[in-house]
């Protein structure tokens, strides 16, 4: 098993535009560390069509008290004026930008405990084709190598997605190497059980990590992260 860099295509070229965008990597820094009510905050605001900043901090009162500490609710505040920031690039590109932050602060996270974290790469087996679509984030290091394939949200969870992932993983194992495998999705984990329900696509071994439980993500593998019921 090794990896490689994806070779860069017309969709990747373009896409590389958006993460290279200063943006993603200020929204990435911004949740890193952020408590389990300011990624809701992110998630909605960014998905709204909402811009003006009072109706969201109405809908979010516990995080803008008065009361709360200060540096808190300074995270708070970029936090919305960034997610505000992404909402406003329109539809389209607001889908791209929301993809590359999930990609961004996931590769961020790993970073706190891993030293080889790569983006974009390709995993190669012998005798086996390689995937044409590279996996978003990849951890490549003797003492375990991990690839993740990030969405936005659980509609984004199909079963070309879960073969790729299972794929890479059996091949691993044929080869006589653990890969661990999983789904980062910015979403609610009821939401990605509900998508799941109508996959048949084998799920072995692989991992979930949901807006929940993204944050444990910097300081153990998701290996030590329990599946859910029923995964």
């Amino acid at each position: 098993m090794r990896f490689q860099d994806a070779a860069p295509d017309a969709r990747a070229v373009v896409y590389a535009g958006i993460q290279a965008d200063p943006l993603v990597a200020r929204a990435a820094e911004a949740l890193d560390g952020a408590s389990q009510e300011q990624l809701l905050l992110a998630r909605a605001a960014m998905n709204g069509e909402r811009t003006d900043p009072a109706t969201w901090r109405a809908m979010f009162p516990g995080l803008f008290a008065p009361a709360g500490a200060l540096e808190e609710r300074s995270r708070t505040e970029s936090i919305l004026a960034l997610s505000l920031e992404v909402a406003d690039r329109g539809e389209q590109a607001r889908s791209q930008y929301r993809g590359a932050i999930v990609e961004a602060l996931t590769e961020r996270l790993l970073g706190h405990r891993a030293a080889a974290v790569r983006r974009e790469r390709r995993i190669l087996f012998d005798g086996v084709r390689a995937e044409i679509h590279p996996y978003d984030v990849t951890v490549e290091q003797d003492a375990g190598q991990e690839a993740y394939d990030c969405k936005w949200g659980a509609r984004g969870i199909n079963a070309d997605v879960l073969n790729q992932l299972d794929d890479a993983r059996s091949h691993a194992r044929d080869e006589g190497e653990r890969l661990l495998v999983a789904l980062v999705v910015f979403d609610a984990r009821r939401s990605c059980h509900a998508r799941l329900a109508r996959e048949t696509a084998s799920r072995t071994d692989m991992r979930l990590v949901t807006i929940e439980t993204i944050g444990e993500l910097s300081t153990r593998p998701p290996a030590d992260i329990a599946p859910p019921p029923n995964w």
